[in-house]
């Protein structure tokens, strides 16, 4: 059987004269060296870390453990790689495009896991935006679209900058284009732009009723790259560009909160028992299943008219859009109820006095006689 002897220190030294001798030997122990390390942080990320969240309930670091995982490991030998580049000076072209390429290489295995992240997120939070309506699907895809293309953008000037090259014609260039582009679709930049702006402000969002300045009201059904739609309760669908939106003086009836004051003016009868009047209006705004309990339906008196008393029903209901619906039924019902206690709903009316004309005295004159 063959034994392995004990090396003696003379032989060690030798072997290490032997290596700081040979360069290439150098080189290759310091790689082995950083793809150990590579490989111990591939092992204690793979069964610590990885275990670790394990014990979470969140995804998002098992997410995250996944998309940094490779490009950890990478990054190290590549670092080891470049170690060995400097360890022994090169000769033009080769001592600047060998470490140009392992710093683009790196940079690459960092880029494609920020964009996969970047994926990842938008995919998990496009049906939760969505679905509350903030913006509409287009636009979240186009910010998407948008933010990828920057990133993108950013990654390929610092791609250039590793390889030193000289940008300022790039940057003139990028500008002029950029007034030119700017010039031919200001509309259009207005109008995307506008609805950034809505985006931002949270001024109002899908589902909500907004009353523009010019009156129309309607539900917002979609927010768009160039517009929005509404539709009006008429079911007619308006589209408003954004940079009209965006300059509008807007009422949204579901913000901050959803529900919605009805007013229902109620005139009645001079000489009517005005509590009486007040109890039976709120009776009818108890018995109506549709009204919220809180904020608890009031009235107030409004004005002494011509003809009336002005009572006004303030209440609640959940929502703007059975505004219309519950203001039918509430009229309904307190014209049955006044009818059942009596209380009179006047109707416009005036009094004419007649003035007798003075009597006559009984002489002609003169002028009249034969």
């Amino acid at each position: 059987m063959m034994r392995l002897r004990p090396m003696n220190y003379e032989e060690l030294t030798s072997n290490f004269q032997i290596l700081n001798q040979n360069i290439y030997l150098q080189q290759l122990s310091i790689l082995l060296i950083y793809a150990l390390i590579a490989k111990a942080a591939d092992l204690f990320i793979d069964r610590v870390l990885r275990r670790l969240a394990g014990y979470t309930k969140m995804t998002f670091d098992d997410e995250l453990i996944n998309f940094a995982h490779g490009p950890i490991c990478w990054t190290i030998f590549l670092l080891g790689l470049q170690h060995t580049l400097l360890l022994h000076p090169l000769q033009p072209p080769w001592l600047t495009v060998l470490p140009a390429v392992v710093k683009s290489a790196i940079l690459l295995t960092w880029f494609i896991a920020f964009i996969r992240a970047f994926n990842w997120l938008a995919d998990l939070n496009l049906a939760k935006v969505v679905t509350r309506g903030k913006i509409g699907k287009d636009l979240f895809l186009l910010l998407k679209n948008v933010l990828r293309v920057v990133t993108g953008v950013a990654g390929l000037l610092w791609l250039l900058a590793i390889w030193k090259v000289d940008l300022t014609p790039l940057f003139a260039s990028a500008g002029i284009a950029g007034i030119a582009v700017a010039l031919a679709a200001k509309d259009t930049l207005a109008n995307f732009f506008g609805g950034i702006s809505i985006f931002a402000d949270n001024t109002f969002k899908v589902g909500d009723y907004i009353i523009l300045d010019n009156a129309e009201r309607g539900e917002v059904v979609e927010i768009g790259i160039r517009s929005t739609r509404i539709k009006t309760r008429d079911d007619v669908l308006i589209t408003i560009p954004n940079s009209l939106l965006a300059t509008s003086k807007i009422i949204n009836e579901s913000a901050p909160v959803p529900s919605f004051r009805i007013r229902i003016p109620v005139g009645i009868a001079y000489g009517s028992d005005l509590d009486q009047v007040e109890r039976v209006l709120l009776a009818v705004a108890d018995a109506n299943g549709s009204i919220l309990k809180e904020p608890a339906p009031r009235v107030r008196v409004r004005a002494f008219a011509d003809s009336s008393v002005n009572f006004e029903l303030l209440l609640w209901v959940a929502d703007p859009r059975v505004k219309g619906l519950e203001t039918h039924n509430l009229l309904k019902s307190i014209y049955r109820a006044f009818a059942d206690n009596n209380i009179t709903i006047p109707f416009p009316q005036r009094d004419l006095h007649f003035i007798p004309a003075p009597e006559a005295n009984g002489q002609e004159s003169a002028a009249s006689r034969p």
